[in-house]
């Protein structure tokens, strides 16, 4: 049994499972399904169309997560294997119009983050980014029940919520699982970046890294790190098809990981936000980056001999869409 760490609550309105004699070859429905109770969700922010969430209008989408919280000692603990069904927060947010506070100054929208709460008064962010951009979608839902994945042999029946959760299926670590959220708020980096689109050439010879206000380092040269090679179809919301070409860089955790430890605020909390020289930026959540467990890494891209895009550039491997990477990277914010 995996230590329990959640606690539970009387769950109701068992549903039958479909395959309890495990007949089929889907091994995620071989256990009793259970309604999670829950309250109504709010969707407010920089949105011209706020209001409650109408679930009976949005189709279902199913997640499946190996739970595993951190202990107060800073190592991890599994809670339990589960299948999650619910709604989508992208399907959530789809219909919702964006009005960013900051479009005078930054129209895109890949510094859009969103912060959501649970009755408790708990909050947690997701990146836009990471909602819509995704190379698999569907993956952050509202779940609305459960059902436990039981090992063949040892029969394990970890501990079941009682409560709806907002689920990352992301998530190595899953800190940001938070039960019975009731508030969706979208917004937009508040911090004021001058934006210069026409600079010629495009380039930083290099980047800083803050602690909210707080210079930490200067990054002149590549960190003695272990190189990754990347392959991918580079291609953009907006102009397509840029190359086919692999990218070979660094993971950016690698260099991050040093200053900012793992820790519950910064894995439900933190926000990175990554700006080139022309004020271009990206918004990235501290857990996307730091705490996968697809391998999809965020790379730094060392690119020295180009002149224009150099010296450092971010590839976002686990974005379907090229937006979020940024050339000629100046500045690094961590913020909360």
């Amino acid at each position: 049994m995996g230590q329990d760490l959640r606690k539970e609550g009387s769950v109701n309105n068992i549903v039958p499972a479909a395959d309890a004699g495990d007949r089929n070859n889907n091994f995620y429905d071989n256990a009793e399904t259970h309604e999670l109770t829950g309250t109504e969700i709010e969707v407010t922010g920089e949105i011209e169309n706020p209001g409650k969430v109408d679930f009976s209008k949005l189709p279902k989408h199913t997640v499946i997560v190996k739970e595993t919280l951190l202990k107060e000692d800073g190592s991890d603990a599994f809670v339990g294997a589960y299948r999650y069904d619910g709604y989508s927060l992208f399907d959530i947010l789809t219909n919702r119009i964006i009005k960013k506070k900051n479009v005078a100054e930054f129209k895109p929208i890949i510094d859009l983050y969103v912060e959501i709460e649970n009755q408790n008064g708990e909050k947690v962010i997701l990146s836009w980014g990471e909602i819509f951009y995704p190379n698999t979608l569907n993956s952050c839902i509202i779940a609305t029940t459960v059902a436990r994945i039981v090992p063949s042999k040892t029969k394990d029946l970890w501990p079941l919520p009682a409560e709806r959760m907002l689920v990352v299926g992301n998530d190595l670590i899953t800190e940001r699982n938070i039960a019975n959220p009731v508030k969706i708020i979208v917004r937009s980096y508040n911090r004021s970046i001058p934006v210069n689109r026409d600079l010629d050439p495009l380039y930083s010879s290099e980047f800083n890294i803050f602690n909210g206000e707080t210079l930490l380092e200067t990054v002149k040269k590549s960190p003695k790190l272990q190189p990754e090679t990347v392959h991918t179809i580079f291609y953009g919301r907006g102009r397509g098809i840029h190359s086919t070409q692999p990218f070979t860089g660094f993971y950016l955790k690698e260099i991050l990981r040093k200053d900012f430890k793992m820790d519950k605020k910064n894995l439900q909390q933190g926000l990175v936000t990554i700006v080139g020289k022309d004020g271009y930026r990206s918004v990235y959540s501290y857990s996307e980056i730091m705490n996968r467990n697809d391998q999809a890494e965020v790379l730094l891209v060392p690119c020295k001999e180009e002149k224009d895009g150099g010296q450092f550039r971010i590839f976002p491997s686990c974005d379907f869409f090229s937006d979020r990477a940024v050339k000629a990277v100046s500045e690094i914010y961590i913020s909360w």
